[in-house]
């Protein structure tokens, strides 16, 4: 009971301070200041609506182009079996040995060319 007569203590003095303050400000603003702080309420509220119907828009898209590029492959076990699909693609296709690459870049002429990329990135997660 006690909580309920303070709620309508707090509810009558909402009411009241939100009355004296229009007043006040009814009082005190320039004419036609309401109308120019409503007209900007307004575009924010158009502006708002805008950008959420926007993101809305590219999450719908990103999720049809995720579609069409992967289908109905479930990608949280794709990412889980990663470094374990990259492991065996080093031990199949592994780099030859040194004096095999040697050899081959002797018998094609190459053997003052690089044999490593220096632009390569070994942190590149398609490589």
């Amino acid at each position: 009971m006690r909580r309920l007569f303070w709620v309508g203590v707090g509810v009558a003095l909402t009411v009241v301070v939100v009355r004296r303050g229009r007043e006040l400000v009814d009082h005190y603003a320039p004419a036609g200041t309401t109308d120019a702080v409503d007209g900007a309420l307004r575009v924010t509220r158009a502006l708002r609506h805008a950008r959420d119907d926007f993101r809305a828009g590219v999450a719908e898209r990103e999720a049809e182009l995720l579609e069409a590029l992967v289908g109905d492959v479930d990608l949280d076990t794709v990412r889980a079996n990663a470094p374990r699909h990259r492991a065996e693609l080093r031990e199949a296709f592994g780099r030859p040995a040194r004096d095999d690459l040697a050899r081959d870049l002797v018998a094609r002429g190459w053997a003052d060319e690089p044999v490593t990329d220096p632009d390569d990135d070994a942190q590149a997660p398609f490589f």
